[in-house]
């Protein structure tokens, strides 16, 4: 029942919207199956139905939105990031790599207002963004090895070496970026710290930055979280984490 369940969700996911023959033919379940389980997913607020349409319910995006790759991602990076933000004048944000694709976990716009700032937040994108071009780098398995370009093994040992990945308006016109793997304790990222900008930015300033961001966010989640009774721990988790690390002067436009 919960693989049917999970199969018409993911029907879901890619259609935004769709009817009981859709859902039924694409997921491989019976059309009374899917007719079955959709009704006690609409019950539990995981789907919406809209006259004979069906589409994901407010209960997903809650929960969806407590997603994090790390169980002290979202609170070490939350102000470093807005420090990146404030540093670079650029949109920054949170990704991993899953099933193939970019998923962005966390995105604080820029106060510029990006007209496609918005769009990134919970957005899912083709595994050669930035973040997911450094995070394919460090675990190669990631994507099946027959969807990847020839020169794809020359371009991520360049990736590994630099310690950062471009996008240079390759997923969307007028839109660039750059991006860090974020470490654990570990050797294997556990997620990547994006900037993104139109093409009147220097995309490596602007990776300098991030890099130093980066290496404040990583240092955070290899320190366990301390507690009220360890202060200095507190002040080690604070340093890490608080608004003197990592930050370099604003990076200016036209600035190759």
């Amino acid at each position: 029942m919960l693989e049917g369940a999970f199969a018409l969700l993911e029907v879901l996911e890619r259609a935004g919207e769709a009817g009981l023959t859709r859902l039924s033919s694409e997921s491989g379940i019976p059309k009374s199956t899917a007719y079955r389980l959709l009704e006690q997913l609409v019950g539990l607020g995981a789907v919406e139905r809209r006259g004979t349409c069906y589409r994901m319910g407010s209960r997903i995006f809650r929960l969806g939105r407590q997603w994090q790759p790390h169980p002290r991602l979202r609170s070490a990076a939350a102000e470093p990031v807005r420090r990146l933000v404030r540093a670079t004048g650029a949109t920054a944000g949170i990704a991993v790599l899953r099933r193939g694709h970019t998923l962005v976990v966390d995105c604080t716009p820029a106060d510029t207002g990006d007209a496609w700032a918005p769009l990134l937040g919970g957005a899912t994108w083709p595994w050669y963004t930035a973040a997911g071009k450094v995070l394919l780098a460090q675990t190669p398995s990631a994507v099946p090895r027959d969807s990847l370009p020839a020169a794809w093994p020359r371009q991520a040992a360049v990736i590994r070496d630099r310690g950062v990945a471009f996008d240079r308006e390759e997923v969307v016109d007028r839109v660039c970026c750059a991006a860090v793997p974020l470490y654990d304790r570990g050797q294997v990222p556990v997620a990547a710290l994006f900037v993104v900008t139109d093409p009147a930015h220097c995309l490596e300033r602007l990776a300098e930055t991030a890099r130093d961001i980066g290496t404040a966010i990583s240092t955070a989640l290899r320190s366990p979280r301390p507690d009220g009774h360890d202060p200095v721990a507190q002040r080690r988790w604070h340093r890490a984490t608080g608004s003197n690390a990592g930050v370099r002067r604003p990076v200016q436009k036209n600035q190759r």
